[in-house]
């Protein structure tokens, strides 16, 4: 007979997918994420697959970052040498540390990818496209879960396809706006993360899943929001929650959560997120309106 027990939340490793176009910003979100997770640039490990493009982020005044370790990955992208970068990284940053792979596009589509593991078993005699699937479906489901699996937190990147849309500018002419799609990954591979960040080219971000605290939150990626994630995942403490809306107060611009609270509280009465501080603030000047009509 298999033994239920009543669960209680436990302590665990964010495990996070970033995705997005060119230019989207996903090395610099995925750093800021870390950093704030870890609270410790040295913590913070990046594989980089992207002809060593994450070496322009270290140590940046005008973006806030520091010195994180570092690591170039070059052709074959194979998914045995991302296994053994991965769990070299996690030595080294430790559990409390956090590891970010740019990119896991790579090792699906290019040299030395799954895809190449795939047609190169499809040749061999016996094999065909189709039957080829399978032994390739298997490594590429380790790879995965080795990922999923080491002891320390871990953000992977991937690039989306690209795919263009007419757009009206703010000139009222109709441009060509470029727009990201599907991962190149396997298909479905984010839903094995936690949760899975979308960005577009002007840097905002949404959800496409998420089983933490996020809800429908949208907005830049700071260190702000790594922080609040790293303490709900590794501590365990429920985060401050609207009074009016009940949704997780988040960081607004400068702003950090400790000083919207205590400003609402000062203004309000009550700790509000800065939505239902806007919309305060629209009723006011509604009501203002109507008095002087």
């Amino acid at each position: 007979m298999i033994d239920f027990s009543e669960v209680t939340r436990a302590k665990s490793k964010a495990r996070i997918a970033v995705t997005g176009p060119s230019g989207s910003g996903k090395t610099l979100s995925s750093l800021y994420l870390a950093y704030g997770i870890t609270g410790d640039w040295s913590k913070v490990a990046l594989i980089d697959t992207e002809h060593e493009r994450g070496r322009f982020y270290a140590n940046r005044t005008d973006l806030n970052t520091g010195k994180f370790l570092y690591a170039s990955m070059t052709p074959p992208y194979t998914p045995d040498k991302y296994i053994e970068y991965v769990k070299s990284a996690a030595d080294i940053v430790g559990s409390d540390g956090a590891i970010v792979v740019d990119s896991f596009s790579h090792c699906w589509d290019n040299e030395g990818g799954v895809l190449d593991i795939k047609s190169q078993i499809a040749q061999q005699r016996g094999k065909n496209d189709y039957t080829a699937w399978d032994e390739a479906g298997k490594i590429q489901n380790n790879l995965v879960n080795t990922i999923l699996s080491v002891d320390c937190h871990t953000i992977i990147t991937m690039r989306a396809k690209m795919a263009y849309a007419m757009e009206v500018n703010d000139r009222g002419k109709t441009v060509p706006v470029k727009i990201g799609l599907a991962p190149v990954q396997r298909e479905n591979t984010e839903y094995e993360f936690d949760m899975c960040f979308q960005l577009d080219r002007t840097h905002n971000a949404s959800l496409s899943k998420d089983t933490t605290f996020l809800d429908s939150w949208t907005g830049i990626i700071t260190p702000e929001l790594g922080k609040q994630l790293g303490e709900w995942l590794s501590k365990g403490v429920e985060l401050p929650r609207c009074s009016d809306c009940g949704d997780v107060i988040m960081a607004y611009g400068k702003r950090t959560v400790k000083q919207i609270i205590d400003g609402t509280i000062k203004n309000y009465g009550r700790q509000l997120c800065m939505q239902c501080v806007a919309k305060l603030i629209k009723q006011k000047k509604q009501e203002k309106q109507r008095e002087g009509a």
